[in-house]
C-alpha cells in the first residue's frame, strides 16, 4: 500500500508540471479554423449583449435548461462531482443578483471579468474602438499571452462579426474562469462549489488549479490508473457539453451573440484536447521508467522524480511557445501561407471524422492526441536546444516570458526546422478539423439565427 501511495504521489508531482494553458491564444488558430467555414466566416453581424441583459431575458427557462444540464451531467461524466443543488439557477432579482447565481451555477470564478470584448490579430490596429486594458479582461496578473493583446471595448447593440466573438472568447477560459474552484484553493467559493480537493498540480498555485478542467487522461495505462485513481478525475467533457448547451439555448433564443461566445468557451476545450500534453500525463516517458524512477524515489534517490518533473514541464511549455511565437509572427508579416496557419484551416481530412458528439472527446479527440504523444515529445526532443528541452536544472516557467523558441528553431539544421514545423502542423491540423466538427455539431441552431437575423 505505501508503494502504491509514494507512486500516486510520484505521479501528482507529474500532474503539477503540466499545469500550463494548451495552446498559448486559442484565438491565433480559432481564426484560421473556422474562416473557411461559410457558416461562421460570412454570417451576418450579431449585436454585443452584457451577460446581465442576456440572463434578465433568459428568465425561467435558463433554470430547466440549467437543471437538465446538471442532470446530464451526474449521468454521463465519469467521477463527475455533483454541484451542490443549493447552486441551482433561479431566475428573477437585479442584474447584480443573477450574474451572481449564474457564475455560481455555472461554478466558475466569481471574479471572471467577462466584459464585451474583442481580441485583435497582432499588427492590427484597433479600427475605431477603444482599447481595453488586459486588466479588464484576465484575473491572472502573471506574465501571460494576454499582456501583449491589443483587446477592444464593445458597446452594448454595436454589430460584431460572429467569427470575431467565437475567436476572441476561444481563449476566454484562459483567463481565469476556472481558477480557485477546488475546495483546497483557499477561496470561498471553492470550500462551496462541491468540486472537492484538486485532483493534481499544486492547489496553493493560481494558474495550476484550471488543469483538471483542461485536461482529459482517459487513455493511460492500467498501471497508472492503479496507482493513481486521481488521474480519472479530469472534466473538459463538463464543461465543454455545458458551454454547448448554453450555446444552443442562447441561439434558439434570439441571443447570437451568447450563441456564439459560449461556442467560443466550449471550442476551448476540445482544443485542450488536440495537445498531447494534455491528455498524456507524462508523454515520452514510459511506464517501466516511470517505475523505475519511482523505485530509486523510495530508496531515497530523488534525482531521477525531480528531473523527470522538469522535463515533462518544461516540454509542455516549449511547445506551446514555439505555437505562439510561429503563430504571432506569421500574423504580424501577413505570412498567411505559413505552415501552422495554414494546417489550421486545411480541411482535406475533415471527411476522415465522424460528426461531432459528446462521446468523441474520448474515442477521437483525446485518442489520437495521446497516439500522438510520444512522437510529439521526440521531435521536441531533437528539434531544440537540450537547454530547453534535456537540461532538468533549467526551469523554463522562470523564463517563458523572455524566451522566443520560434526564433530559436531557425537557427537549428533545416532538417531539423522541418521536423519542428511538420509535427506542430500536423497538431494545429487536428486543431482545425475539430474546431470546425464541433461548431458544424451546432447547426442548425447558426444557421436559424442568422436567418432571423436576416
Amino acid at each position: 500500500m505505501l508503494r502504491v501511495v509514494r507512486t500516486a504521489a510520484f505521479i501528482l508531482a507529474l500532474g503539477a508540471a503540466g499545469a500550463a494553458a494548451a495552446w498559448s491564444n486559442h484565438a491565433l488558430g480559432t481564426w484560421q479554423a473556422l474562416s473557411v467555414l461559410p457558416e461562421v466566416a460570412r454570417a451576418t453581424p450579431v449585436p454585443a449583449e452584457s451577460l446581465e441583459h442576456f440572463l434578465l431575458a433568459a428568465g425561467p427557462a435558463l433554470e430547466q435548461v440549467l437543471a437538465n444540464e446538471e442532470a446530464w451531467a451526474r449521468a454521463n461524466v465519469p467521477q463527475y462531482p455533483a454541484r451542490p443543488d443549493a447552486l441551482a439557477y433561479r431566475a428573477g432579482g437585479d442584474a447584480a443578483t443573477q450574474r451572481a447565481r449564474f457564475l455560481a451555477a455555472l461554478r466558475i470564478n466569481p471574479e471572471s471579468k467577462l466584459p464585451l470584448f474583442l481580441q485583435t490579430r497582432p499588427g492590427t490596429e484597433a479600427q475605431g474602438r477603444p482599447a481595453l486594458p488586459w486588466t479588464e479582461v484576465t484575473t491572472l496578473r502573471r506574465a501571460t499571452s494576454a499582456r501583449t493583446i491589443l483587446f477592444l471595448q464593445l458597446r452594448e447593440g454595436e454589430a460584431v462579426a460572429p467569427l470575431e466573438v467565437v475567436a476572441s472568447a476561444s481563449d476566454e477560459p484562459d483567463y481565469g474562469l476556472d481558477l480557485g474552484v477546488w475546495e483546497d484553493n483557499d477561496t470561498p467559493y471553492g470550500k462551496v462549489y462541491g468540486f472537492g480537493k484538486q485532483p493534481f498540480g499544486s492547489p496553493k498555485l493560481e494558474f495550476s488549479s484550471q488543469a483538471p478542467l483542461h485536461m482529459g487522461f482517459f487513455h493511460e495505462n492500467w498501471i497508472m490508473y492503479k496507482a493513481a485513481g486521481f488521474l480519472k478525475r479530469t472534466f473538459p467533457e463538463y464543461r465543454i457539453h455545458l458551454y454547448q448547451t448554453l450555446s444552443q439555448f442562447a441561439f434558439r433564443n434570439g441571443h447570437p451573440y451568447w450563441g456564439w461566445r459560449f461556442a467560443g468557451w466550449a471550442l476551448h476545450y476540445v482544443q485542450d484536447l488536440t495537445q498531447p500534453y494534455h491528455a498524456r500525463v507524462v508523454p515520452g516517458v514510459g511506464t517501466p521508467k516511470l517505475l523505475w524512477a519511482n523505485t530509486a524515489d523510495l530508496l531515497g534517490f530523488h534525482r531521477a522524480k525531480a528531473d523527470a518533473i522538469t522535463l515533462v514541464s518544461n516540454r509542455h511549455q516549449a511547445l506551446e511557445n514555439y505555437q505562439y511565437n510561429r503563430m504571432r509572427a506569421a500574423y504580424l508579416k501577413h505570412a498567411d501561407d505559413d505552415a501552422l496557419l495554414r494546417a489550421a484551416r486545411d480541411t482535406s481530412t475533415d471527411a476522415r471524422y465522424a460528426p461531432y458528439n459528446p462521446a468523441a472527446i474520448r474515442s477521437v479527440v483525446t485518442q489520437e492526441s495521446h497516439a500522438e504523444s510520444d512522437a510529439t515529445d521526440a521531435v521536441l526532443e531533437h528539434s531544440l536546444p537540450s537547454k530547453y528541452i534535456s537540461d532538468p536544472a533549467y526551469t523554463m516557467s522562470e523564463t517563458e516570458a523572455q524566451a522566443d523558441l520560434y526564433s530559436v528553431a531557425t537557427a537549428m539544421p533545416v532538417q531539423v526546422q522541418e521536423h519542428m514545423t511538420a509535427m506542430t502542423a500536423g497538431l494545429m491540423r487536428h486543431f482545425g478539423a475539430h474546431s470546425r466538427s464541433f461548431i458544424r455539431a451546432l447547426a442548425p441552431a447558426p444557421s436559424a439565427a442568422n436567418a432571423a437575423q436576416r
